[in-house]
Parts: C-alpha cells; sequence; structure tokens
C-alpha cells in the first residue's frame, strides 16, 4: 500500500486550495519520469524527475505554479499593474512578465546587475522580458535591499498615477504566503502521481529558499506522509535578513497555511535545507554545478540551469556519491525550470573540449 498521507487531511488540503483565486496558466500534472541514465551513471538509488520546467508559459519553470495563485488574487483585488525584479537573468521576471502578457497587466520589471556589458546584454531571461513587453529598467545593483526599496518607490509613483499595483516577490518580502500556496498544490499533485506508478517515495529533493519548499514542507506535514523534503537554496541568505532558511521557509509555510485555512503549522527543526551548494553567490556557477550540467544532460537529455536547479543536483549528486543516501532508496528531484539562463553560461561550461577540430584539407568554398 503506497502510502500519500492522511485520506482526510488530503481533502481537506484539497477544498481549501480550491477555494482560492486562480488564473490557470500551467499545464498540469507535469510529469513524473524515472531517471535510469543518471542512476547509471551514480550507481544510487531509484531516481525520478518532475518535470516542472514543462509547466508552462513557453519555457515553464516553479514560478509559474505561484504566479497563479498571486495575480489571481491580485486580479480578483483589481489590479491593472505588476512590479517586481531581481536578478538580471530572473526565472521569476520572465514567467511573470509572461503571464502579465497573457492576462493583459502592465508589468515593470527593476532588475539587478553589475553595470558591465555582459550583465545588461540583451540575452536569456533579459531577452524574454523584453520580447513579453514588460517595461525593463536595470539597477547597477546586486543588493535585494536596494532592488526592493527601489521597486516600492516605483510601485508608489505608479500608484500616485492612479494605477492599482501589485508587487511581486522582492519589495514584498514578508508576505510571500500566497506563493507558497502553489506547491501546496504541488505536493498532493506528485504523491497521487507516485500512487499511480505503485511509487513510495522515500525523499524529495528541491532548488528552493523560500517558498516552493514552503509550500511542499506545509503539505507533507499536513499529510502526515513519510517523505523526507530536502531543499538546496540558490541565494546565500534568506530573503528575510537576520533569520536562517529554515526559520525562513517555515515562516512562509505558516502564512500559506493561515491563507489556506489550515491549523497544521510548520517549524524551524522540520526543514531540512542545505546552503552548502550556493558557491559565490547567487547566479555564480560552480564546479559541481557545472558538472551536474554536463552530467544531466549526456545522461538523460535535460537541461538544467546555472542559477537554481544545477545547484540542487549537484548537492544530491553529492550525497549520492558520499553514500548518504541509501541504494534502495526512491528519491524524486523536482525540476524548476530556468533554461534562458542556461543560455548566457555558454563559456563558463567547459565545453570547448567537446569541440572536433575539422580534419578536411584542401577543400574549397
Amino acid at each position: 500500500m503506497i502510502n500519500i498521507g492522511n485520506k482526510e487531511r488530503l481533502k481537506e488540503l484539497k477544498q481549501a486550495l480550491g477555494s482560492l483565486s486562480r488564473v490557470p496558466l500551467t499545464r498540469l500534472p507535469t510529469p513524473l519520469e524515472p531517471c535510469a541514465g543518471l542512476r547509471l551513471e551514480l550507481g544510487g538509488p531509484e531516481l525520478w524527475i518532475k518535470r516542472d520546467d514543462l509547466s508552462g508559459l513557453t519555457l515553464g519553470g516553479n514560478k509559474t505554479r505561484m504566479i497563479e495563485y498571486a495575480l489571481g488574487e491580485a486580479i480578483a483585488q483589481g489590479v491593472d499593474t505588476v512590479v517586481a525584479g531581481a536578478g538580471v537573468q530572473s526565472n521569476y521576471c520572465w514567467q511573470l512578465a509572461a503571464a502579465c502578457a497573457r492576462l493583459r497587466l502592465e508589468c515593470h520589471l527593476l532588475l539587478g546587475a553589475l553595470p558591465t556589458e555582459k550583465e545588461t546584454e540583451i540575452r536569456g531571461a533579459l531577452l524574454l522580458d523584453l520580447l513579453y513587453g514588460a517595461r525593463v529598467e536595470i539597477i547597477p545593483s546586486v543588493d535585494w535591499e536596494v532592488i526592493g526599496e527601489t521597486i516600492r518607490r516605483r510601485a508608489r509613483e505608479l500608484e500616485a498615477a492612479g494605477r492599482k499595483v501589485y508587487i511581486g516577490r522582492v519589495g514584498q518580502e514578508s508576505a510571500l504566503g500566497i506563493n507558497a500556496c502553489g506547491y501546496a498544490a504541488a505536493a498532493l499533485e506528485l504523491l497521487e502521481q507516485a500512487a499511480e506508478k505503485g511509487l513510495q517515495i522515500d525523499q524529495v529533493w528541491v532548488c528552493s529558499s523560500d517558498t516552493t519548499q514552503a509550500g511542499l514542507a506545509l503539505a507533507f506535514k499536513h499529510l502526515e506522509t513519510p517523505v523526507r523534503l530536502v531543499g538546496v537554496p540558490a541565494l546565500p541568505e534568506p530573503v528575510v535578513p537576520g533569520w536562517s532558511f529554515p526559520e525562513c521557509i517555515s515562516h512562509f509555510a505558516n502564512q500559506c497555511a493561515k491563507i489556506l485555512g489550515l491549523k497544521t503549522r510548520v517549524l524551524p527543526e522540520d526543514i531540512i535545507s542545505i546552503p552548502d551548494y550556493v558557491g559565490e553567490g547567487y547566479g555564480m556557477i560552480t564546479d559541481a554545478s557545472r558538472e551536474a550540467i554536463r552530467l544531466v544532460a549526456r545522461s538523460e537529455g535535460l537541461l538544467l540551469d546555472p542559477v537554481y536547479s544545477s545547484k540542487a543536483m549537484a548537492g544530491l549528486i553529492d550525497h549520492i556519491r558520499s553514500g548518504r543516501i541509501a541504494a534502495h532508496e526512491r528519491v524524486v528531484y523536482i525540476h524548476t525550470g530556468g533554461v534562458p539562463a542556461l543560455f548566457t553560461a555558454g563559456d563558463s561550461l567547459g565545453l570547448e573540449d567537446r569541440l572536433i577540430a575539422s580534419q578536411a584539407k584542401g577543400v574549397t568554398v
């Protein structure tokens, strides 16, 4: 018998999620696929991948699940303008820009980058932001507090001009619980898919610094499942200054629980967050993430990105190789997307050795 948790609580969670305002942007359920090639390479546990890189909105990604609930709430309140920001290659921002284009909302993005030609070149996620019609301003700073204050100031200016404004994530970091609802729903989806396949999940691994893991953690605890949830953050520090990742994640999980009207509460000690694979900072590729990108591409034909998904995969690979995950376990890795950023990292992946020099001689064109 596959244990997907307390059936009465499962019904309660479904009803609570169904009561929220939501705009449908995703193609669900996203596939749950075996990773036989990667398992063969690593010689470890049974591996599966939850393909949230195929969630919809062109190139997909985990943020789309969050945006469905956040913009559902915003539209219900009469919002006509969205202001958001993050790094110049933000996975969240291009998905938000795509959602705003579909929903006919005006989108303003304030993106932090160091003032170098490479970081402001129109490529990757920045290319998508502009294609989707977002009004983009590059801020010469990668300090999240500076970006947040700039976003709030822009929102005030737009409100003074008569616009009804919603601020997305950065700029309203203390109130991100609605974003976690998307991954409370994803946890239900995953458990039901696993039951259909006769798959008892032992561990779930995901790249998350806050709300993705928060939603999963709330759902798994509320449903009383035996699943061990492991998060690998993409940020060196949590979005709430002075907090630990477990404190931050449990806080947003509990905000989500209140929104859903659930009595379940998540404690910091319930959270497993391993920040050891971030490297020098947000968006900075590491030797381990570089290897993860190359290994998964050649063994599974799947693309990871240098900012998010490769960091969690690097952690999972390390734990398998070091024997910290037993060979008999079944592990699900949630692919959070982020592929546009991969196409900005070609000179960082060490692929030059794969090029074969031409042997042709005396050939004229």
